[in-house]
């Protein structure tokens, strides 16, 4: 019994390791294509860029004002509030990036080639996953540096910081999943880079852009169930260092969710679709 048990316990230890070495070369693929193919990359990043100057400058003076500043200060005041929101529109937009990449890799053979050498399936769809993620962080950081440039101050000082980038971190990684899905079942390239829109529309339907007390009752309740609320008042209380309160839970219960959801959807589908090929 000894002697048949031993390398069936060896063999879960190995098959870690197998899938952890195909993640980080497929992983290394992946990062290079943002380097050959950047345009997506500039997009990804460039949009919220333009975003975050157009909300504060086109309308961060009326909506700074409502959010109880004085009228010469809506500006200042409005670009405080408005960065997490610019910083989770990004996030949101970056899936369909993913879905599009792994509809590519479907539908021009990548995946099937994968599928006939010794490589992990977990592995080829955490790699687009862990590739998603460093380009949302990309994209924190190019909106950032955007809004540092015309005043943003983060009261959370470098702690706060760190903390918002590590749940931006873990949103990405949970949409990204999603994503990975609706590329999977897309048809076409083009259908999958419209499966993903909602989550590009969502932050607009949340605390965003503007509190959620300021919009009708039946809108409001919407803004306070849907996940980008607490991911942007998470975000939000860590970068100025105030209490998260019952949105950080609701944040990282979210997360949980959705990354949940995604993989067992994302996996049961690329079987699917390996074993009909």
């Amino acid at each position: 019994m000894t002697t048949m048990t031993a390398p069936a316990a060896g063999r879960e230890p190995r098959a870690v390791q197998h899938a952890l070495a195909d993640t980080a070369t497929l992983t290394g693929r992946g990062l290079k294509r943002l380097v050959r193919y950047p345009s997506m990359v500039i997009m990804m990043i460039g949009l919220p860029v333009i975003f975050l100057l157009m909300f504060v400058y086109v309308f961060g003076g009326m909506l700074g004002a409502g959010l109880g500043a004085e009228a010469d200060g809506g500006v200042a005041a409005y670009l405080q509030y408005v960065v997490p929101g610019i910083v989770l529109m990004a996030v949101g937009t970056g899936g369909a990036g993913t879905a599009i990449y792994i509809a590519m890799d479907m539908r021009q053979g990548v995946a099937a080639r994968l599928a006939t050498m010794d490589v992990s399936r977990v592995a080829i769809l955490s790699a687009h996953a862990l590739v998603s993620v460093v380009q949302a962080l990309l994209a924190t950081l190019a909106v950032g540096a955007a809004a540092m440039l015309l005043g943003f101050r983060p009261a959370g000082g470098v702690p706060g910081v760190l903390a918002a980038l590590g749940v931006v971190a873990l949103i990405a990684f949970a949409l990204t999943w999603l994503c990975l899905a609706l590329g999977i079942v897309a048809d076409t390239v083009e259908t999958a880079s419209n499966l993903p829109m909602p989550l590009s529309f969502l932050p607009f339907l949340s605390s965003g852009f503007v509190p959620t007390d300021s919009m009708p009752a039946w809108l409001g309740a919407v803004a306070e169930y849907q996940p980008f609320t607490p991911f942007i008042e998470t975000v939000r209380g860590l970068l100025m260092g105030t209490d998260v309160g019952k949105y950080g839970w609701q944040a990282l219960l979210w997360c949980v969710l959705l990354t949940s959801l995604g993989m067992l959807w994302s996996l049961s589908k690329y079987d699917a679709s390996q074993t009909r090929s």
